[in-house]
């Protein structure tokens, strides 16, 4: 089971999902407090387990009712993910892989691993 840190930058609280290997799986955005960064990892867990993937980078892509698994591009080319809540808000992004199929398997792993614990580190 992997787990959620809570970390602090010069402008708030984030959080990084990470595997059982260690590796981060997602990042979400800063929060105002250690209180609402809790709560966007509640809609982690809650929102992985039914988020379908919206495939962005086919063409004909179909927008899916949220919560939603974006799938997509970054202008350097790379495959990136992000998780939105069913009230459209992102609360998790992916780093940059080279390959789709390793995008994939990322989100898979945000599934696996959402419903683990908060720790310290």
């Amino acid at each position: 089971m992997g787990k959620y840190v809570i970390k602090q930058s010069k402008t708030g609280p984030y959080f990084v999902l990470k595997a059982a290997n260690g590796e981060p799986i997602g990042t979400s955005e800063v929060y105002s407090s250690e209180a609402a960064a809790k709560n966007g990892i509640e809609s982690v867990k809650k929102n992985a387990a039914v988020a379908q993937i919206e495939d962005q980078t086919v063409e004909g892509w179909k927008n899916l009712t949220n919560p939603v698994f974006e799938l997509y591009k970054d202008k350097k080319g790379e495959f990136r993910f992000r998780l939105r809540a069913k009230n459209g808000e992102p609360i998790l992004s992916s780093e940059g892989y080279s390959a789709k199929a390793s995008a994939i398997g990322g989100i898979e792993s945000v599934k696996k691993n959402a419903d683990s614990d908060v720790v310290s580190e």
